[in-house]
């Protein structure tokens, strides 16, 4: 901390003396190709007198002399489809760096006129249906957030994440752990903090969100490349370091803790740059003042994320990029309570995790139309769990022991071509090589351990695909590819078809078509899980279980009425078979895999299950402007699923309904109007979620929760999700520094509302309890840049 304020007292100087105009930078390319376009007029839409720019041989550009405030950019060039950046937010801490590529036009572009507005345009243009991209400014925007892309993506339609412990999300009804989460290219199998193996979510996200650049969120029918999920996507990059100035960023979160990012130019000549931030949580200090963060127990985390750009060389454009995470927390029973979320009144529990990523991006052009891209990297995720049960002596007795590690080494390379302004092809091979260490055993209602993990096993998983996108017309475009994957474990093998129309009806309106097969290997620890044969020997009965498939059809509708309004509809249908399911007649089904905490127990799984989900969502979206902006978003669906008994059930996260409304004001204050007063307001109601009940006369007899039988599974609902969020915050631009601050006051669960967390048996009070969700929490944040 000493090298840290000797180093600020080092660098303020020069911030503090510097001009009170800022800057707004970037690169403009051809979307499809990606080479650099030259001569392309970029504008300050409404700006008197007008200021804008042109784009120099490499596709740079830079408007300068700029009062801190929003902005709304218009590029144009003859022969692509004219763009508009709105809502681009400049502060004079921080220059904003844009990354702006133009779509070529099929036809004269003047007898085609489309509405261009890149209000949350995907930016992966192969996408049809289902999809939507996300910035950096709207994860820190929107009320409730905790700065973090899941709790993000909880706002939209068709996705539902009615827990506040962690940052699950449940997208049309399938399992969290259905999500796939990509950074720069590559998979990762979850990228938060308080992880375990076979999940996708946790209570802290891991990832910087002000390292982050806009991103995309896909919920069905995604387009070929991406395979081994089935419910959705996240695929996020880290935004480049500023090329030309150093510049920083210090944070302080009741729930992020104490953040410090840096950035700044390596080579200004080869526009090579750096970019870290680092983060140490502080959720002890919520816990001090007497807030509620679900545990008594302390939850301690820190992670580290950085790119590094290397610019243009000889040999193509290199990046670096990297995220490091550790986080631990004890739950001691005589520091619990009967509501805790986590922790049990008869138990000692010690938890430990670890993730890592490394990876190193090379674009390489081959001409003037195409372009390989490759990533390879490493991550690690790992975790420890240690449980005692203590006796009627208050003795701690060792009963428990969990140790998991997964080490993948990954290949991910695309050829991507742009034949013609029609015609755009892209293929690539993805190569994941894993490694899984698992130990775990148990005694915990029984006098000798007996194990259910013991492996150190390495397996491989081979994607492929090729994908084409060719435009009929700029109003006709078609969207066609196949996925393929191979799991070298037990030979599994699927051929997955994608398929995606769109129809531009008007100026202002589209109609899309999207179809997609999917399909997804099961969480890696349960092939491994042990069981024992009649002479005692372990075997692996799970080892053979094939992929989950997933047929996805979507219609869409998508109308554009005014510059700053968006109503879209979309109508989906997903029928999922060669699900997990008991070999004898049973209520169990994979697909319900990860709605609690504990990993899967089940032995001896067949594919044989199926389940669907269908459903309706309406959003309709104001845009930022003129100071506000609104969201609404609804859902009303059906998640149901069969076991091997052949009786159709809800599944654990049909809640049959979702609706959010999100609202903001920005306020301009001062003389000048370079500060601003803003309120964001969010509301959330969930339909309760499907659960087996307890059986509590079993349970009393044996100590322990027992669940009721088959014939009652997943047949009770919990009560309705509600919560109200309201954020207020101010920004000051300093008139004559280049330094901006911003605190927020974040109130989450304003009214209170109990939210039910679960159901369960106590044995302390021998009766079923109703443990709450999280309260009332005020979070506060505090941002400098400079």
């Amino acid at each position: 901390m000493r090298t840290l304020f000797v180093f600020l007292l080092g660098i303020l100087p020069f911030a503090l003396f510097a001009q009170n105009t800022q800057t707004i930078k970037g690169t403009v390319l051809d979307k499809q190709s990606l080479q650099p376009l030259p001569g392309v007029q970029i504008e300050i839409v409404g700006s008197e007198p007008k200021k804008g720019s042109v784009t120099d041989l490499d596709g740079k550009f830079r408007i300068t002399d700029l009062a801190p405030g929003r902005y709304d950019v218009r590029i144009s060039f003859p022969g692509y489809i004219e763009q508009t950046r709105n809502n681009v937010v400049l502060t004079s801490g921080k220059e904003e760096v844009l990354e702006i590529q133009l779509e070529e036009s099929v036809t004269d572009i003047g007898e085609v006129v489309i509405n261009a507005n890149k209000n949350n345009d995907m930016n992966n243009e192969l996408t049809t249906v289902s999809g939507r991209s996300f910035s950096m400014e709207e994860v820190n925007r929107y009320a409730g957030g905790r700065s973090d892309p899941a709790r993000l993506a909880s706002n939209f339609a068709g996705v539902s994440s009615p827990d506040d412990s962690r940052n699950d999300i449940v997208i049309r009804g399938n399992s969290p752990i259905g999500v796939l989460w990509r950074i720069e290219g590559m998979n990762i199998p979850n990228p938060n903090h308080f992880s375990t193996i076979g999940t996708t979510g946790g209570p802290v996200s891991a990832i910087n969100t002000n390292l982050l650049r806009n991103s995309d969120f896909m919920t069905s029918a995604f387009p070929s490349e991406y395979g081994n999920a089935n419910a959705g996507v996240f695929d996020l990059g880290l935004r480049n370091g500023n090329s030309d100035k150093r510049e920083h960023t210090i944070q302080f979160g009741v729930l992020t803790g104490l953040e410090f990012n840096t950035e700044g130019p390596i080579n200004k000549e080869k526009g090579s740059s750096y970019l870290i931030g680092y983060r140490y949580g502080f959720s002890s200090v919520a816990q001090t003042i007497g807030l509620p963060i679900g545990t008594a127990a302390t939850p301690y985390y820190q992670d580290l994320s950085f790119k590094v750009n290397t610019g243009t060389t000889k040999i193509g454009k290199f990046t670096f990029f990297g995220i490091g995470a550790l986080s631990s927390i004890d739950f001691l029973h005589k520091e619990i309570d009967t509501n805790d979320l986590f922790a049990d009144p008869t138990r000692d529990s010690y938890f430990t995790s670890q993730i890592g990523l490394f990876g190193i991006k090379h674009n390489i052009r081959v001409n003037d139309k195409s372009y390989f891209n490759t990533v390879i990297g490493v991550n690690y995720a790992g975790s420890n769990y240690l449980q005692d049960s203590i006796n009627a002596s208050d003795e701690a007795v060792r009963t428990i022991e969990n140790k998991t590690g997964r080490l993948n080494y990954s290949l991910n390379t695309s050829y991507n071509s742009k034949i013609s302004a029609r015609l755009f092809i892209k293929a690539g091979i993805i190569a994941e090589l894993m490694n899984i260490d698992l130990y775990y055993r148990n005694r915990e209602d029984q006098p000798f351990w007996v194990q259910l993990w013991d492996t150190k096993e390495q397996t491989v998983l081979l994607q492929g695909y090729v994908h084409s996108k060719y435009s009929f017309s700029d109003k006709l475009t078609m969207n066609l590819g196949v996925h393929s994957q191979y799991l070298a474990l037990n030979n599994s093998l699927s051929v997955e078809p994608r398929f995606g129309l769109k129809y531009q009806v008007g100026k202002k309106s589209s109609l899309n078509l999207g179809y997609g097969m999917h399909s997804q290997m099961q969480a890696l620890d349960s092939y491994f899980l042990q069981s024992l044969d009649a002479n005692g020997n372990a075997q692996l009965l799970n080892k053979n279980m094939d992929f989950t498939r997933s047929h996805h059809l979507v219609l869409a509708y998508d109308w554009t009425p005014l510059k700053d309004w968006r109503f879209k509809s979309e109508i989906y249908y997903q029928y999922l078979n060669n699900v997990p399911v008991d070999r004898f007649s049973s209520s169990y089904s994979m697909l319900n895999a990860g709605a609690s905490f504990y990993p899967n127990n089940r032995t001896d799984l067949v594919n044989d299950g199926t389940g669907q989900n269908y459903g309706v969502e309406l959003t309709i979206e104001k845009f930022f402007s003129k100071g506000f902006y609104g969201l609404i978003t609804g859902s009303l669906y059906e998640a149901k699923y069969t076991g091997s008994d052949g009786i159709e059930r809800n599944t654990a996260f049909n809640g049959r309904y979702v609706y959010n409304v999100l609202i903001g004001k920005e306020v301009k204050v001062g003389k000048a109007k370079r500060n601003a007063l803003t309120l964001d307001v969010k509301f959330t109601h969930a339909g309760g979620r499907f659960y087996t009940p307890v059986d509590l006369v079993s349970s009393q007899l044996f100590q322990q929760q027992i669940l009721k039988g088959d014939e009652y599974a997943f047949t009770e609902k919990y009560a309705d999700f509600m919560r109200l969020d309201v954020k207020v915050g101010f920004t000051l631009n300093a008139k004559k520094r280049k330094i901006s601050q911003s605190w927020f006051f974040d109130v989450n669960n304003v009214t209170n509302r109990k939210n039910i967390f679960a159901e369960r048996y106590n044995p302390v009070t021998n009766s079923i309890n109703t443990a709450y969700q999280i309260g009332f929490f005020p979070n506060f944040v505090y941002r400098l840049q400079f």
